[in-house]
């Protein structure tokens, strides 16, 4: 026995540690040793199926605009339409209108005569943000779609996206929420009564045709915005999304809620960041065990692209030892189920299209342009 209470030809722990070979290092950090991959046996089809519902979902909207365009002209020409009502679908191009009538709706608990089809919209949306993370943006939004192939078209052009300054990239990220904060405040000093007054006047009543006209009439400052627009989409990947969209901020904030994350395990992970190269958001997945920023949007790329078995995935907070996994099909069925299931009840039980006489069309339609915005003051206009 030695002194130190170690026998003879045992080696004291704090001898066997220092004669233990150091790893190697350079510039005195640790070298990164590679991981063996162990390769993933599934085929990943999320992106197959995200990209069918983002198609989809945007011919729907060519469809109602259609429809929509037809029914103007009709009024317009005075030459009637086979169109009797405008489409309510188109009112999800209204997001202003939706946000206000849900404050409506909160404060008396009575669904809105006027655009009520805008608001479902709104809670479908928020609904999905708050279980599915940012789903909307990513699986069905139109112009999030028409953004990410515009990046997709910048890739092929240039090999690559371009990605803007970490420094500039965060306070460009926060416009989006300023201008959501500009809309809330002036939403938030809206009684139910002003709300009322505003859907019921001239302008809230044409408030779809005053946006159709914005684009078929758009002027010279407006056709060299939409075109920068479309130029920095192309250069940057879904430029529009992630800095100036103030809808998908008021989404984030509930995605935040939301209790499914994309989540990396670091045992299979083999640190080759290809998660972080393919994200949209730009968000630095390979180096996070869960992604709970605002900015993901579920689009699920990350989760397509990498190759270790086990590293990625989407899934439920941890309660025992093992990860609650959702697969791909969970999400899609559940963007399915939100979207038909809130659409479908409000028109089941009748509060889908708004209660507007088709006279009042006949008279307002023709002369959306002269519709001006109603100003603190003036009277309510009952109908």
């Amino acid at each position: 026995m030695l002194g130190n209470g170690v026998t003879q030809g045992q080696v004291a722990p704090d001898v066997a540690a220092k004669n233990q070979p150091s790893p190697p290092t350079v510039f005195g950090k640790p070298l990164r040793t590679k991981k063996k991959l162990i390769r993933r046996a599934d085929r990943d089809y999320s992106q197959l199926v995200r990209r069918s519902y983002q198609v989809a979902f945007l011919l729907l909207n060519v469809w109602l605009g259609a429809i929509f365009y037809v029914w103007v002209r009709g009024l317009e020409t005075g030459q009637g339409s086979r169109v009797a009502v405008p489409p309510a679908g188109i009112e999800g191009w209204l997001p202003i209108a939706g946000l206000m009538n849900l404050k409506y709706f909160l404060l008396t608990g009575h669904v809105p005569a006027i655009h009520p089809a805008a608001m479902f919209l709104l809670i479908t949306f928020l609904a999905m943000s708050f279980l599915l993370r940012k789903a909307f943006c990513s699986w069905l939004c139109p112009i999030g779609t028409i953004s990410e192939y515009l990046g997709l078209l910048g890739q092929k052009l240039f090999r690559r996206n371009f990605r803007i300054w970490r420094w500039l990239d965060i306070p460009l990220r926060g416009l989006k929420y300023f201008l959501l904060g500009f809309f809330v405040w002036a939403i938030s000093s809206m009684s139910a009564d002003a709300i009322a007054g505003f859907m019921q006047s001239d302008y809230g009543v044409v408030a779809a045709v005053k946006m159709l006209n914005f684009f078929r009439f758009i002027g010279e400052t407006g056709l060299i915005v939409l075109g920068i627009l479309v130029l920095a989409s192309i250069l940057v990947q879904n430029f529009w999304c992630r800095y100036l969209c103030p809808y998908g901020a008021l989404l984030g904030f509930a995605s935040l809620l939301s209790p499914l994350r994309i989540r990396r395990e670091p045992e299979p992970c083999i640190d080759c960041a290809k998660c972080a190269k393919v994200c949209p958001s730009n968000l630095p997945v390979d180096k996070l065990i869960t992604i709970k920023s605002a900015e993901c949007t579920g689009c699920l790329e990350c989760v397509a692209i990498c190759p270790a078995e086990g590293a990625l995935h989407l899934a439920l907070p941890r309660i025992t030892k093992a990860p609650r996994r959702i697969p791909y099909w969970a999400m899609a069925a559940g963007v399915a189920v939100l979207f038909f299931g809130i659409v479908g009840y409000a028109k089941a039980v009748g509060l889908w299209d708004s209660y507007i006489p088709a006279a009042v069309y006949r008279q307002l339609v023709p002369h959306a342009n002269t519709a001006r915005h109603p100003v603190p003051g003036d009277p309510e206009i009952s109908r």
